[in-house]
């Protein structure tokens, strides 16, 4: 099977999987069985089935035991502390993620003051596992990667107002390449980079993130405290926010401390898919 026709499938059967979720979650109070599940989304109960394990780990049952809040709140109690552990043994700025090694740098003020003056900056249209993206980066590192819901062209201007004076051109083929790379489910990953623009604060998240592993879910609160800030939890979401690095900082990781689902950029949907309750595969 070529590039094209596995992240064309793999698009597929997220939209399925997708729109499943979105009845579970509508029909939440219901405990809708499988059959029902199944039936709304036009499939038989064994593909649904299928499907739904390969891309969420779990089966649609133990997805909607998921969404009782109970299996959220028993992981958010096991991650605890496991940031300030993380952080505490220098892993900042370097962590494993879906377990691709994944470093980041942060621009300097001045940099950042300079609004992409000097640099050149490629980016491309991708497919994704999750729908098509747009991702941008730098010699220097990925520097933006953002999920298509909304006009292509209210994603791209956005991306020119990161950095007004920078050089951009459209490189279709090396971001086929990095996008394989990034959404790969081969054993074997090479490392992958990040460029981040930021405050401080928003860098401190952002870099905590990035010590989280598959499984882990964190708290607002959680996270503020890892980080040396206990009672800017509100500050977190809003930094969580404004990450334009969508997937490889991974944001999807921080839920409500009552285990609800909710505050995503790229849909609470997409969040249910991969908040690390299994891997991508093919």
């Amino acid at each position: 099977m070529d590039e094209l026709q596995d992240y064309q499938d793999k698009d597929q059967h997220y939209q399925l999987v997708a729109r499943a979720i979105e009845f579970i979650h509508a029909r939440q109070a219901e405990q809708p069985t499988l059959t029902e599940i199944a039936n709304a989304v036009s499939m038989s109960e064994l593909h649904l089935q299928r499907v739904f394990s390969k891309w969420a780990g779990i089966s649609p049952k133990r997805f909607l035991q998921f969404l009782t809040k109970q299996v959220a709140l028993d992981t958010l109690k096991h991650s605890d502390n496991i940031l300030d552990a993380s952080l505490s043994a220098g892993l900042s700025g370097t962590g494993r993620l879906h377990d691709l090694m994944v470093s980041c740098e942060a621009m300097t003020p001045g940099e950042i003051k300079l609004a992409g003056l000097g640099m050149v900056i490629e980016y491309a249209l991708i497919n994704t596992p999750f729908g098509e993206g747009l991702l941008a980066w730098t010699s220097r590192g990925i520097c933006y990667l953002q999920f298509v819901d909304q006009q292509l062209q209210i994603l791209k201007d956005d991306l020119f107002a990161q950095w007004p004076n920078a050089q951009f051109i459209e490189n279709q083929q090396q971001g086929n390449k990095l996008s394989e790379q990034i959404f790969s489910s081969s054993a074997e990953k090479d490392k992958l980079h990040l460029l981040i623009k930021g405050t401080n604060f928003q860098v401190k998240v952002w870099e905590a993130m990035l010590t989280s592993m598959d499984g882990q879910l964190f708290s607002y609160a959680q996270v503020s405290k890892a980080i040396g800030s206990p009672k800017a939890s509100r500050a977190v979401g809003s930094a969580l926010g404004k990450n334009r690095i969508a997937y490889l900082i991974p944001c999807h990781r921080v839920i409500k401390n009552t285990g609800v689902l909710s505050h995503y950029r790229w849909g609470v949907t997409r969040k249910a898919t991969y908040t690390g309750l299994g891997k991508i595969q093919k």
